[in-house]
């Protein structure tokens, strides 16, 4: 097998996952469908880092070191993920997390549980923001490094997901891991689209090691445009920084849309079923936010005959914490 050779310019690296993350097969899965179907556990990368976000905090936060930092400055909805594990993983490295989460309304914050409570338990500055206010973060990210700056701190800005080229490395990582674990053949990959960093390095790991895999993403927010653009930059970005051999097309981009439902973050009683029922046949918990939109959609387009292949591997990204709020607790329970 071809591997991602060590003479490219590859970027420094933090040792901060659990790595390899198992790769299992879904048996019972595999019997009801007619497919074969594999989980790549990324939701096992750690405990309080767990999830796909941690791959790119990596090559991030080995790149803040480099540079001094002794803030990291992020973004992401109230209960983000992201957010979570680059608190915890900058205050692991002797960094102080700073936060901007969106939420309906700042001067009634949401309660301090799930990932919230993580952020305020490793101590976090959190600043809550109105969607229009986080509509314009970039701008917002300026002024919060130029204040701190101004406080004497360093400040080390990650966008939203730790999607950049930067990030992107971790799932050029990880799709070398899987290369190894799942051997020759053809495969579809299949993940939840919500930032676009882990499509791209998907994308650019399958074509770095010239393997003949498809990845597809299921949109959880936006629609297919938004990141068919978004990954595309990403991909090009980081072609031209890294000096990578490759030719691409945004054409090659592939997006299955229609399963973001009643929003971001927002569950349909269905999706949440979808949840129950894979939980209960393969013991395999998803989030209600990522994985548990996408495996939905998944599910539905492999009802509807859709060609995906014979082998397909569907990438956990993690989430868990997601279930433990009041709001997702009282959605399930009448499906328990």
């Amino acid at each position: 097998m071809t591997t991602v050779t060590q003479t490219m310019k590859r970027p420094p690296r933090l040792d901060l996952a659990r790595l390899p993350t198992p790769l299992r097969r879904m048996e019972r899965t595999h019997a009801a469908k007619n497919v074969e179907m594999w989980v790549k556990r990324d939701d096992l990368t750690g405990s309080t880092l767990s999830g796909n976000k941690i791959r790119k905090l990596e090559y991030l936060l080995a790149q803040a070191q480099a540079e001094g930092a002794d803030t990291i400055v992020t973004c992401g909805g109230e209960q983000s993920n992201h957010c979570r594990a680059t608190a915890v993983a900058a205050v692991e490295l002797g960094m102080r997390p700073y936060l901007l989460l969106r939420t309906e309304d700042p001067s009634r914050p949401p309660a301090t549980e799930a990932n919230i409570l993580l952020d305020r338990l490793v101590g976090a500055e959190i600043r809550w923001v109105s969607r229009p206010e986080y509509a314009r973060r970039a701008e917002l990210f300026v002024e919060v490094a130029d204040a701190l700056r101004a406080a004497g701190r360093r400040p080390y800005l990650i966008p939203e997901g730790g999607s950049n080229a930067l990030g992107a490395w971790g799932y050029i990582d990880a799709v070398e891991e899987l290369a190894k674990e799942l051997g020759p053949g053809k495969a579809t990959l299949v993940y939840a689209a919500g930032s676009g960093g882990t499509g791209a390095g998907l994308i650019l790991g399958v074509k770095l090691l010239g393997l003949p895999w498809r990845v597809v993403g299921i949109n959880v927010c936006d629609d297919r445009d938004y990141f068919v653009r978004v990954i595309g930059e990403i991909i090009e970005a980081a072609i031209t920084e890294y000096e990578l051999s490759l030719a691409f097309e945004r054409s090659e981009i592939e997006i299955l849309d229609g399963y973001v439902g009643a929003g971001y973050a927002k569950s349909r009683p269905e999706e949440l079923a979808a949840l129950r029922d894979l939980a209960r046949s393969e013991g395999l918990i998803l989030d209600p936010v990522y994985t548990g939109k996408a495996w939905y959609g998944l599910q539905q387009q492999l009802s509807l005959g859709t060609s995906l292949g014979e082998r397909l591997v569907f990438l956990h990204t993690g989430g868990i914490y997601g279930l433990f709020t009041d709001g997702k607790q009282a959605e399930l329970s009448p499906l328990l």
